[in-house]
């Protein structure tokens, strides 16, 4: 494993890495947003605020305390070298999945999740990719960087291939983006419950893995975010699309853009927090 530190745990987290099913890891990355950095913070900010709520789920009807998950803490990551970080989270990622553990990565900027996918596509080579987002995320390229939280899932719709990748809650991008998305991705526009039910009744089966960047969720539930986009869904609807995923072969997540100090009220590392939560117990 790449060098962590442990600066606080996600409430009720196990001391034993090795009976532990779920592994929450930290990827404090914000190397290359586009609008407001920050979002490094977040890991350590949706730990701090865990403490606030409950360890049992009243949606689910149960309780974390009945769940082995270990919180390795947030990896070291050499600022400003966005290659040796990427390497060092998809090395994490591939040990984690390879002792047969379900990862639950915490950001950082939504550019991590390439690389814990490629790492989890070595592992399941028919994986398929949920995306939840405000943001398209297909550019080439941004201001002439292939390697942005603009291109990351561009990119992991190569890696995945087949119409792998499904996208719900997109409101934002460039025309250039949609026209790739009707080629290339699942992609529902403006819209989030419907759509993933449908998606999740017919599925046939591949191993999924999620990642929701926080600011799929309209700014008025979640305001702590780099890149705001208002219009979306509320913090109620994410929490029942996580327990709507419940049905499906899940194998990993991750939680990404959460920018804490924008944020007074940490509404935004809280309703990460709540995500997680809802995860480990629907997974």
């Amino acid at each position: 494993m790449p060098l962590t530190e442990r600066t606080g745990v996600f409430m009720g987290s196990s001391d034993d890495y090795d009976t532990s099913r779920f592994v929450l890891i930290g990827a404090p990355m914000d190397f290359t947003v586009s609008f407001r950095p920050g979002s490094r913070n977040g890991p350590q900010f949706i730990r701090m605020v865990s403490s606030g709520l409950e360890e049992y789920s009243v949606y689910q009807d149960k309780e974390l305390a009945d769940y082995n998950y270990y919180d390795y803490g947030d990896l070291i990551l050499p600022f400003g070298n966005v290659k040796e970080s990427l390497n060092r989270i998809e090395l994490a990622a591939g040990e984690i999945v390879e002792h047969g553990k379900f990862p639950i990565f915490l950001g950082g900027e939504h550019l991590i999740s390439l690389a814990v996918i490629k790492a989890m596509v070595k592992k399941y080579p028919d994986l398929a990719v949920l995306h939840f987002d405000a943001h398209a995320d297909l550019r080439c390229d941004y201001i002439g960087e292939v390697e942005s939280h603009a291109t990351v899932m561009r990119y992991a719709s190569e890696l995945l291939g087949k119409k792998q990748l499904y996208q719900f809650g997109i409101r934002s991008g460039t025309r250039e983006e949609f026209e790739y998305a009707r080629e290339h991705t699942n992609m529902f526009i403006d819209e989030l419950l419907g759509p993933l039910e449908q998606v999740v009744e017919n599925w046939k089966g591949s191993p999924v893995y999620i990642s929701i960047d926080i600011d799929v969720v309209d700014p008025a539930f979640a305001p702590g975010t780099g890149t705001p986009e208002p219009g979306g869904c509320t913090a109620k609807e994410i929490i029942k699309a996580i327990n709507i995923m419940s049905k499906l072969p899940v194998v990993g997540m991750d939680i990404v853009e959460v920018l804490p100090m924008v944020d007074q009220s940490q509404r935004t590392a809280l309703l990460a927090a709540k995500l997680v939560r809802e995860a480990i117990l629907a997974f």
